[in-house]
């Protein structure tokens, strides 16, 4: 599950920024509380109550983080310290914004339906063929049904890895859940 490293990514990155937004000074802080927007809805869009209404790739989220960009290049550092952190917030910035156009493009992804199909067939096949050579009582039944039972099993949880944040295995909301709650915390009344 590679997603499952850019969602503790994304949550770091936002943790980072929010941290050098605070560093700058008070300044900054529309474009903190507009990262906690942002950090609400990404965690909303990824684990939603519901698997079916994930939404990887929501542009008026997007459009949030974009609304932080803008409020950051809107400051003006008096002096170095706060301009390196200005450029540091900018570089997280970004960073979650590939972020964000990474797991949209590998939602897409999956194995492909032929292959799926060739090889439930070729599996079939060779089920067919032991159960061919195979004497005929209970044991062997027993046992051709158990392995084909596993078999199954084994197709059904590489298709399941294609769904990692709708399906039976996904990936963990609680770095986005932590992340969302930090931010709470540390900005409190904005």
């Amino acid at each position: 599950m590679l997603a499952a490293g850019e969602v503790t990514t994304l949550s770091a990155d936002i943790l980072r920024l929010d941290q050098m937004l605070r560093l700058y000074g008070p300044e900054a802080n529309p474009a903190r509380g507009k990262l906690l927007q942002f950090a609400e809805r990404k965690t909303n869009d990824l684990f939603p109550q519901s698997p079916k209404d994930v939404h990887i790739d929501n542009e008026s989220t997007y459009e949030v983080l974009q609304q932080v960009e803008y409020l950051m290049l809107e400051l003006r550092p008096p002096d170095p310290r706060r301009q390196w952190f200005l450029q540091q917030a900018l570089l997280h910035a970004a960073k979650i914004g590939n972020t964000h156009w990474l797991l949209g493009q590998e939602a897409g992804q999956g194995t492909p339906k032929a292959f799926v199909a060739l090889v439930v067939f070729w599996l079939c096949l060779l089920f067919a063929s032991f159960g061919l050579f195979a004497p005929h009582n209970l044991i062997s039944g027993l046992t051709l049904v158990m392995c084909a039972i596993a078999v199954a099993g084994a197709v059904e949880m590489i298709l399941e890895l294609e769904q990692p944040f709708g399906g039976v295995l996904h990936i963990s909301p609680l770095p986005m859940h932590q992340t969302v709650y930090y931010l709470n915390q540390s900005n409190g009344p904005i």
